[in-house]
């Protein structure tokens, strides 16, 4: 529901008052009558209005004075000054002294209207700039980037760097510590930040189904494709596609990722048609692909077309410092969507996290706050409420696989085996999570 425009009247004369209050009013305004300037001023410092209506000539302070009071307070009100005494003099110094316009005496409703109409559109734009503002300045804050270490400062020193360039970029990091907010904080840092950033989940899919997903197909092009589908370096023109988990792609896809990355053009599976595409490529591994190509399972002329830029994300063992600040992060957003009261966490509950190494990364400290405020009933997380004494979350020695499997399926089970739910809650698609299912051998207690 749109806000109610303010107006604030101030004329010496009562009926005038009178008159434009019971106008506007009508007119769905929010309206406020002052008797003279100083009166006016005395209002103006506890509220604020969208538009000030004031005579010129009053006694003691007249409207040009009061006007030039009011711009120097640096107030955003528009100002309209009323005259009988309508001289293009007078009219030209209101004007250069600030004032919207000006109306004069008698009043010409329509001319009134008119004038209060453009005035209201005028503030309803500005709004409309001030909001698209908030949300470029939200977008360029990327506030998911929790930390105040100095292995975080300098993530995002680097993600300030590398964003204003077209360059390639791997972000390098173990599994949950946050790659792909590091890719969407290059994206929204940008000049190609008002343009998409197109995810795909390469170890999600097989071979086929990737050139599928990255390229699209023609309809008829294999058995079930029923229609033409865009690819996502197509959706991707003018912004960002992340590759995540590109160390998994086979030989065959790195030759075509190579020559995409090369002409950017390509063709739909099953079309002879090239299209051309302007994006961006920025991937995401926790593997070490210069062990890879060393090894001969990832092509060198693909590693340094990617690897133009390298940013490594630190475990969250290597920054504790930063886990009181993302703590407060997750109780803020999780008490939020459950629509919880706040809470806080206990001093030794904080303490025993900060002790703990972590093999899941910012994700299992995510899942674990999510989970204290689920099962928890104060208003304080404490140590009871935290998994921090099961195997699956202690041993860290354990490895992140294992982590992952254990992870996953106690998701699982919390959702009874709801691929849907699971999915969301893991913040993965269905696609990647069947695939992880498949990876570890995974089955409902009744199947195994």
């Amino acid at each position: 529901m749109a806000r109610k425009i303010s107006i604030l009247i101030v004329d010496d004369e009562e009926s005038v008052r009178d008159s434009l209050y019971n106008w506007f009013i009508e007119d769905g305004f929010r309206v406020e009558c002052a008797e003279n300037a100083k009166r006016a001023l005395t209002i103006l410092e506890s509220d604020q209005f969208d538009i000030i209506l004031a005579d010129i000539k009053m006694p003691g302070m007249d409207g040009l004075e009061m006007l030039r009071r009011i711009k120097s307070l640096k107030n955003d009100s528009i100002v309209i000054v009323m005259t009988a005494f309508a001289t293009v003099d007078t009219a030209v110094k209101a004007l250069k002294d600030g004032a919207y316009d000006y109306v004069t005496k008698p009043f010409d409703p329509d001319d009134l209207t008119h004038l209060i109409r453009n005035a209201t559109r005028q503030i309803s734009l500005a709004e409309e700039n001030e909001s698209l503002r908030e949300k470029v300045i939200s977008l360029e804050n990327v506030e998911d980037l929790i930390g105040n270490s100095e292995a975080m400062k300098n993530v995002l020193r680097e993600v300030e760097s590398v964003a204003q360039t077209n360059s390639s970029v791997i972000i390098t990091g173990e599994s949950g510590t946050g790659k792909e907010l590091v890719a969407r904080a290059i994206h929204a840092n940008s000049p190609r930040k008002f343009f998409p950033f197109v995810s795909v989940h390469c170890g999600a899919l097989t071979e086929s189904l990737l050139e599928s997903e990255l390229f699209g197909h023609e309809k008829g092009a294999f058995t079930g494709a029923m229609y033409n589908r865009k690819g996502r370096f197509e959706m991707a023109d003018s912004g960002s596609i992340f590759l995540d988990e590109i160390a998994t792609i086979s030989v065959k896809m790195q030759v075509e990722l190579l020559r995409v990355l090369e002409s950017k053009t390509f063709m739909r599976v099953g079309g002879n048609k090239e299209i051309s595409s302007d994006f961006r490529v920025i991937c995401a591994t926790n593997k070490d692909l210069k062990s890879m190509v060393e090894k001969g399972t990832f092509r060198e002329d693909l590693y340094y077309r990617l690897n133009v830029v390298n940013i490594q994300i630190p475990p969250l063992r290597d920054r504790k410092e930063d886990i009181p600040l993302l703590v407060d992060y997750f109780i803020k957003k999780y008490c939020t969507s459950m629509n919880r009261p706040s809470v806080s966490i206990d001093p030794g509950a904080l303490k025993r996290l900060q002790e703990f190494n972590f093999p899941g990364n910012i994700r299992e400290l995510e899942n674990m706050i999510e989970r204290a405020i689920v099962v928890g009933n104060g208003k304080k997380i404490s140590l009871k409420d935290l998994p921090l004494e099961k195997t699956m979350v202690t041993s860290s020695a354990e490895s992140l696989d294992d982590f992952e499997k254990a992870f996953i399926l106690q998701i699982l089970n919390k959702y009874s085996w709801n691929i849907s739910r699971t999915a969301r809650a893991l913040k993965v698609d269905r696609v990647t999570l069947y695939h992880k299912i498949k990876k570890y051998n995974l089955k409902q207690a009744d199947q195994q």
